[in-house]
């Protein structure tokens, strides 16, 4: 039901305009409405991911905001407060997590954050608050691009560009687990730690060709596109004939499908949609041990614009999580 009283305010963090990291501030905002089919969740941490930075930096999803300040932040994980009718199967009290459609609804940065029911799904048991946070939009992106877009198999050859990054750790292990010969590229320091998350063959994009020992894949996973070192062109140079590429971030590489398809390859960009029942999947894979989430920094909501830093410099191993309050007892 519609609440029609003034909402209170509650503590978030907010830009008033979009610039650099410094924008990000704290603030007092109204309260979010519940409506509709909406669950109102009150947060304990949220993961900031490249598409908050771009958006702060006035690129993303910039371009959809209505007014200033605005609350951005996808990723949540916190206690269900209000939910539509009284047998939904979310409850108040619930342990949740989730992702919102940013800044079409307010994000994740706050007290308070209501979305969709078909946005959040219970934490998997075996993870705290932090690292719940740290895993809906980056596991969906992965699930997306490796499981629903590449069609993952048994045999296949895969490149992940980034294997230690926020979707680049889930994508490695999400196609390990269903079979795939995997090479990830990533720094030496990192190197490692993709192999245990299931990479065969690791890449040290610093030193090595990637495209030059790792040929004739059947699909590459480029979470980087060509605002690094060309690596979406390279890409292509590591694809069988007929081999596809996956490209997730937005506006890294606009020629993508004409380059691809004179060479004979496919190619396709990837979005990620909220989606409960697909996270419920990944939270059976995560308590399963399975897959394993990685919090490279824990800050606290005011260190809003370091943490923002942080993501936009790169090198970032798994997630930064953006503490916002105290687990509860």
């Amino acid at each position: 039901m519609t609440q029609t009283t003034q909402a209170p305010t509650m503590h978030a963090l907010v830009i008033d305009r979009t610039g650099g990291p410094d924008e990000f501030h704290l603030a007092e905002v109204p309260r979010p409405l519940r409506v509709s089919d909406e669950v109102l969740v009150r947060v304990v941490a949220a993961s900031l991911n490249p598409i908050d930075v771009k958006t702060r930096a006035g690129r993303g999803t910039a371009a959809a905001i209505t007014g200033f300040p605005v609350v951005l932040g996808h990723d949540f994980a916190g206690i269900v407060e209000q939910v539509p009718y009284a047998a939904h199967p979310l409850q108040p009290g619930d342990r949740v997590y989730g992702m919102g459609r940013v800044p079409r609804t307010g994000g994740s940065f706050a007290e308070l954050i209501s979305v969709s029911s078909m946005s959040v799904a219970r934490m998997p048991a075996s993870l705290d608050f932090a690292h719940a946070a740290a895993v809906p939009l980056a596991a969906l992106t992965a699930w997306g691009a490796v499981v629903d877009t590449a069609r993952v198999h048994d045999g296949q050859r895969m490149l992940v560009h980034a294997g230690a990054g926020g979707v680049g750790h889930f994508a490695v292990q999400f196609a390990a687990y269903f079979g795939a010969n995997v090479t990830a590229t990533a720094s030496a320091r990192n190197a490692e730690f993709v192999r245990d998350l299931g990479a065969r063959r690791v890449v040290d994009y610093t030193t090595e060709r990637f495209e030059e020992v790792a040929r004739d894949q059947d699909v590459v996973i480029d979470l980087i596109g060509n605002v690094k070192d060309d690596t979406g062109v390279r890409s292509l140079d590591a694809l069988r004939p007929g081999g596809l590429v996956v490209n997730v971030p937005t506006s890294s590489w606009p020629t993508m499908r004409e380059d691809a398809e004179a060479r004979g390859l496919r190619a396709t960009g990837y979005s990620v949609s909220p989606d409960a029942r697909t996270l419920a999947v990944i939270t059976r894979l995560i308590d399963d041990g399975a897959v394993r989430v990685h919090v490279d920094r824990e800050l606290p909501l005011a260190d809003g614009a370091e943490a923002s830093r942080l993501v936009e410099a790169g090198h970032v191993r798994g997630k930064i999580v953006l503490r916002v309050a105290p687990d509860p007892a």
